[in-house]
């Protein structure tokens, strides 16, 4: 059964993008707000028996109500079933707690999503490049999760940015073995800094794990959010003698002026993300390079299996 697309109001463009790519129809929603500022939405496509899939990323808690309301709506009309595509899941920061009594929003979020009602034939969320790959268990009930790496796009952007000779880092230790995967996968050496924590909210790199001296390095984190940890990362590359530095990431996030301020460095050539993030999009510049995740996404929608859950999902490696 073909899919009908809808999207969120600020993830009409991913939508867009993956129906060119599929030829998939695109769904209708209108949508206007009252003077008080409540959100009035109206599924004007017939989606009675049809197959829907949603494109909404959780960039706040309006984008997320907005999913979670689209999504009920579109079921209690009778969709034949539902998959919910997430580009960006928005609640990283807050995926476990450290202190009693902290709210672990990554869980909370899934918890509201997993309690859509479910259509005739079943219910599912596809995310990209989470995080923190645990996130995904965080959903339950009938909600089927599907994890997409976005291998394919970083592999390709970093060999086109780095050559035949570069080494892959990361911006420290803790995304190292991800790191080390996609090196595998190049061919490449791969690279981490070492940092200590100065105090609550600072900390420092002491060292770098591989030789750079000579070296194009190119750096891949999952996301850029104020790119703090990145430009730190990519001084101390650079002081380890790297000659050239680009950058690679799935997620775009990039508030205020983040870019500026990292092009301002002088330490890279180019950043490439993705388009999970509308941010991201409206970021484009010659500086800023920004890849589409719609094919990646149209293979995994066209090929992954309903029977999908997220134990399956945990013995995949990236």
């Amino acid at each position: 059964m073909t899919p009908l697309v809808f999207s969120s109001t600020r993830y009409a463009y991913l939508a867009d993008r993956l129906v060119a790519c599929t030829a998939w129809p695109r769904g209708d929603v209108e949508r206007q707000r009252f003077p008080d500022g409540e959100k009035y939405q109206r599924v004007v496509t017939d989606v009675a028996d049809r197959d829907v899939l949603i494109v909404g990323g959780t960039l706040d808690e309006d984008a997320t109500c907005e999913i979670y309301d689209l999504a009920s709506t579109i079921v209690g009309a009778g969709a034949y079933r539902l998959t919910l595509v997430i580009p960006y899941y928005g609640y990283s920061t807050m995926e476990r707690s450290v202190h009693p009594g902290e709210v672990v929003t990554a869980k909370t979020r899934a918890r509201l999503l997993s309690s859509i009602p479910e259509a005739s034939r079943g219910n599912r969320v596809f995310l990209l490049d989470l995080h923190v790959g645990t996130i995904a268990h965080y959903f339950e009930g009938a909600l089927r999760t599907v994890h997409v790496y976005g291998k394919p796009i970083v592999t390709a952007a970093a060999r086109r940015l780095g050559g035949a000779d570069f080494v892959l880092a990361c911006t420290d230790a803790g995304r190292a073995k991800w790191v080390e995967s996609l090196a595998n996968d190049l061919g490449v050496p791969a690279a981490f800094v070492y940092k200590r924590r100065v105090d609550g909210d600072t900390t420092e790199v002491t060292g770098v794990s591989a030789e750079v001296r000579g070296k194009r390095v190119v750096i891949y984190d999952d996301m850029i959010r104020t790119g703090g940890s990145l430009v730190s990362a990519a001084r101390a590359y650079r002081d380890a003698g790297a000659v050239a530095i680009d950058a690679i990431a799935t997620h775009g996030i990039l508030p205020g002026d983040s870019i500026e301020r990292i092009r301002a460095t002088g330490l890279f050539g180019k950043v490439v993300v993705t388009d999970s993030h509308p941010r991201a999009v409206e970021l484009a510049s010659d500086f800023l390079e920004v890849e589409s995740v719609a094919p990646l996404l149209a293979e995994h929608l066209h090929t992954t299996s309903w029977a999908a859950t997220p134990t399956t999902l945990a013995r995949t490696t990236p």
